[in-house]
């Protein structure tokens, strides 16, 4: 009976590390590590490359915000249009190769830079910059394929129709997301800081050199162990699968349940078939009318609202990215302290991921998006506290515009006196950057310890809610749309994010970071209404009642919206 149990338990741990679902955990921790690696290195690089400044960083941000904003759709419906395998194996090689050639391209820069500059009166150095921002965005595009393509679909796949194994799937894959996110950046600065931004650069694209290799072979043992993966459900079949995750939706236009079934993509699909097809203006036209209705099916979807809540919440300074860094440093807080609060973030994150299982199970999906939203304004509150709280800077009497007003005409005031986040942020990229004691004195840290004790106690709620709507989408989405409106709702969010950014712009001092934050807190408040609106109306009065286990599937994953919003 031992030897027989033995036996048994080297069977189940030999088959789940063989398993489709473990082979997925390891391709999107390979993925994931290499995109963390260079999306830290790459900022970093760029301020290195354009003389300490953040020039360099802010086009890049923008391009790749703005590209994936105008062509989230589009790079969506392409998704949609080709068989799995094809779309996952050409985004992973165009990902990984663009990156492995910019940074050799890095690699040349850094070894030749004093020669570039002589050449050409220094075009040919501009040339490499533009190259390298361009081949930097086409991976971040190609990224975004990618986790469609596997977060968005395959998951789903894998997961059949079993809802609480998605759940699972999902959050194992958040969990290696915050685990990379913490650990890469560390790795690769390490190695830039014992070696050079030359060795760093030979470091990446070996790795994403290897990471390809090996990511194209579990991506097509995935492929063979999920005969699923090899056909998309036919039109008949995709209304069986909504019908078991919704209810029949509510018709305005008089059309018939199977008429009203049929994604609105498929108008294009249709639509191509026609001559005009042949016409060079149809042709060069074709990319609007997809950016089009990919945001029209998005508009229509059901779950429209929890999409549109989980955009707000990047309209938010509350979060550990640059803007909040430097605002600390304002505040005091050298780098050992803030890379403390940066793993407590993390490890919080981690809690709010294992929090969304338990919590679904015992409330089912929808209400556990209901409870996190409120649990993520409740930490929040402390924000909004901390700045009016002892220590907090916050005086709107001070010009948000101070710093570009003075720099307009032409006046330069002392470096003591310039603590304003743009400067900070500057400094903090700077080799000769000012050290902590010549900022101004705190009265308390009081506020900016409030500050920082919402924001990380706010991450449990905030990555159980966006698990949520993750799975929402993954559930109520028709398999020939999960593409485009994966890819719309990625646009979504980097429109957010860039207003938030935008807000940071134009309110840039210390003494207005405290109407960032009411700002940011009335945002995040918006969009979890939002929410709230979507599931009173999925759930009614019952979002306030305990399911019984019989019931937990059924009222929670039929949302009742209209198809029209």
């Amino acid at each position: 009976m031992d030897n027989s149990g033995s036996r048994t338990c080297i069977e189940s741990v030999r088959d789940f590390f063989t398993s489709a679902k473990f082979l997925i955990y390891m391709g999107h921790a390979l993925s994931t590590w290499g995109d963390r690696m260079w999306n830290f290195a790459v900022a970093v690089f760029l301020v290195e490359l354009y003389g300490n400044s953040l020039l360099l960083t802010a086009v890049y941000g923008l391009v790749v915000a703005g590209s994936v904003l105008l062509l989230g759709a589009i790079i969506g419906d392409w998704v949609d249009r080709n068989p799995r395998l094809k779309v996952a194996q050409t985004s992973l090689l165009v990902q990984n190769s663009c990156v492995i050639v910019c940074g050799i391209l890095l690699m040349v820069v850094f070894q030749f830079r004093e020669q570039l500059v002589e050449l050409y009166n220094g075009w040919i150095l501009t040339t490499c910059y533009i190259l390298v921002i361009t081949i930097a965005n086409i991976a971040n595009l190609a990224s975004t394929a990618t986790s469609i393509t596997i977060q968005r679909d395959w998951v789903v796949v894998v997961a059949g129709q079993d809802s609480s194994k998605l759940a699972d799937m999902n959050a194992t894959v958040r969990i290696i997301d915050q685990l990379t996110n913490i650990l890469a950046p560390m790795l690769v600065g390490q190695i830039m800081a014992f070696g050079s931004h030359f060795v760093g650069c030979g470091f990446i694209s070996g790795w994403n050199l290897c990471s390809m290799c090996l990511e194209y072979a579990l991506l097509w043992k995935v492929y063979q162990k999920t005969p699923a993966l090899a056909v998309k459900a036919g039109q008949k079949e995709q209304q069986q699968e909504l019908k078991q995750l919704s209810p029949t939706r509510e018709l305005e236009n008089g059309q018939s349940p199977e008429e009203s079934s049929q994604p609105l993509m498929n108008e294009t699909s249709v639509v191509t078939d026609s001559p005009k097809q042949r016409g060079c203006c149809y042709q060069a036209t074709e990319p609007l009318r997809t950016f089009k209705a990919g945001w029209v099916a998005y508009y229509n979807q059901n779950i429209f609202f929890a999409g549109m809540s989980l955009a707000f919440l990047y309209m938010t300074v509350l979060g550990f990215d640059c803007i909040t860094t430097g605002y600390a440093y304002t505040q005091g807080l050298n780098g050992s302290v803030l890379s403390l609060l940066m793993g407590a973030s993390a490890v919080s994150g981690i809690c709010g991921t294992v929090a969304f299982t338990w919590v679904r199970k015992k409330c089912g999906l929808i209400r556990t998006g209901f409870i996190s939203g409120v649990a993520q304004l409740s930490c929040l509150m402390l924000c909004v506290v901390s700045v009016f709280a002892p220590g907090s800077p916050f005086d709107l009497s001070v010009s948000p515009f101070q710093d570009l007003y003075t720099h307009l005409i032409g006046e330069k005031t002392l470096p003591e006196a310039d603590h304003s986040l743009t400067s900070v942020l500057t400094g903090l990229n700077a080799t000769t950057a000012a050290p902590a004691e010549e900022l101004p004195p705190l009265q308390s840290y009081m506020s900016v310890s409030l500050l920082f004790a919402g924001v990380i106690a706010a991450r449990v709620g905030l990555w159980s809610f966006d698990l949520t709507v993750t799975q929402l989408i993954q559930e109520n989405v028709i398999e020939s749309e999960r593409g485009v409106i994966n890819g719309v709702q990625n646009s979504m969010n980097y429109l957010l994010d860039l207003l938030h950014f935008i807000m940071v712009i134009l309110a840039p001092n210390p003494e207005a970071f405290g109407l960032l934050v009411i700002i940011s807190v009335s945002f995040v408040a918006m969009g979890h209404i939002m929410y709230f609106g979507f599931a009173f109306k999925s759930l009614g009065s019952r979002l306030f009642l305990c399911c019984s286990p019989e019931q937990k599937e059924e009222t929670v994953d039929s949302p009742s919206l209209p198809t029209t919003v």
